[in-house]
């Protein structure tokens, strides 16, 4: 049997849920069918239970994003850790220098800078969202894929689709974007990722401490129950080394690493890594078919936009395809699709080229262009105006945003 949808979602992680949410939340105003593949639903973290290694950054533009898709009041609780400042500074200073670059949400008239969360209650709260809007989860894996003038042919293990659209949000090995031949550029940056869950001697103060390494970039997250998520994106030969080293020899190089800035550290999770890889997929989108987050673009985690950059895709192409319904187009034409892909492109082409340039001059330069960029940090700190443009770009308020993400 066939079954006819007007949107097959393929991937159920938080970005390819938010579009199915934003979609389904439709509903009333029209009527919409879409349809998730989600292989592998995860459950809600038990009450109590240690965080997760994997968490995510929340600014304030997903924050909006999340209440428009019904899925925000399922996160806000005790698992939720609001941060209210960021501390970054480049090795070659202290960190308690003027060269450190200091950002407070009470400087700048907010109630903090975003929110650090599991990826998993994330995930858990955007399909719950989906599907109490009336929207289905299909846990099932993708075969193939054709396309043809009118609809999309899916074959799934659950059986067969034909959607007027599809929406590849799949990850960085989408196969969405290889069965419809929209092809990538990737580039390694020679880094491992490593995360974990530390105990910290010192309290965080709700506070992201971020350290520039000549070997690469460390991040202390703050969690809700006292701990830290760390991110520590080191070169490869480093990282080889981190992750084979004992628990007390791994914590005694973060404690070098981190100078201290929250005393000594222990290990409270396992050690999870990933290699870093940029991907920016030539083009986002072709007849009746729309890629969005990693599936579209992947970026350096230095800065936590990720996650951010994807619920931004997947609010703009809620608001594009809903905008044609209203005008009686068809939601997999090519000349409507375009139009979320020129939106996108632009705005997370300026994102990663800004990413890519911390890395390069703040995490590995060692010339004249990066000792000019570590004591740029110092500089901005002392400008309000700079550091006002930079907190916004940090809480996605700023550039062209979709309805879901701007203030009511």
């Amino acid at each position: 049997m066939t079954e006819r949808v007007d949107v097959l979602v393929v991937g159920g992680g938080p970005v390819g849920a938010c579009v199915g949410a934003l979609l389904a939340h439709s509903r009333r105003a029209m009527p919409l069918s879409v349809v998730v593949l989600e292989p592998h639903r995860p459950t809600a973290p038990e009450p109590g239970a240690p965080a997760d290694a994997r968490v995510v950054a929340l600014s304030r533009a997903t924050e909006r994003i999340l209440g428009a898709a019904g899925a925000w009041a399922r996160i806000v609780g005790p698992r939720l850790s609001p941060y209210e400042r960021m501390r970054v500074w480049h090795e070659s200073v202290a960190p308690d220098s003027p060269g450190v670059l200091v950002f407070d949400a009470a400087e700048a008239g907010e109630p903090n800078l975003g929110y650090i969360v599991e990826n998993r209650l994330l995930q858990v709260a955007l399909l719950d969202a989906f599907a109490e809007a009336g929207g289905r989860i299909e846990a099932a894996q993708l075969r193939s894929l054709r396309i043809l003038e009118d609809h999309v042919h899916a074959d799934t293990t659950a059986g067969t689709f034909e959607a007027k659209l599809v929406v590849g949000a799949d990850g960085k090995r989408s196969a969405v974007r290889e069965a419809v031949g929209l092809s990538a550029d990737v580039t390694d940056y020679g880094q491992t990722a490593i995360t974990a869950t530390v105990a910290t001697e010192r309290p965080h103060c709700r506070t992201a401490w971020q350290r520039f390494l000549r070997t690469g970039t460390l991040a202390f997250l703050p969690l809700a129950d006292g701990t830290s998520s760390i991110v520590w994106s080191a070169d490869h030969e480093l990282a080889s080394a981190l992750l084979a080293a004992a628990e007390s020899d791994f914590t005694r190089e973060l404690d070098r690493a981190s100078d201290h800035v929250l005393g000594s550290t222990s290990l409270v999770s396992e050690r999870l890594s990933f290699p870093l890889r940029k991907v920016g997929a030539q083009r986002y989108v072709t007849h009746r078919c729309a890629l969005v987050g990693d599936a579209a673009h992947v970026v350096h985690p230095l800065a936590g936009q990720g996650v951010n950059l994807g619920l931004l895709d997947a609010a703009a192409l809620a608001d594009i395809v809903l905008a044609g319904l209203r005008e009686r187009e068809d939601p997999g034409a090519l000349r409507l699709l375009r139009r979320y892909e020129r939106w996108r492109k632009s705005e997370v082409a300026l994102m990663s080229t800004a990413i890519d340039a911390f890395d390069r001059f703040l995490a590995h330069g060692t010339g004249p262009f990066s000792r000019l960029a570590q004591r740029g940090l110092g500089w901005v700190n002392r400008s309000q105006e700079l550091k006002r443009l930079f907190i916004g770009r940090a809480l996605g308020v700023t550039g062209e945003l979709p309805s879901a993400a701007r203030a009511v």
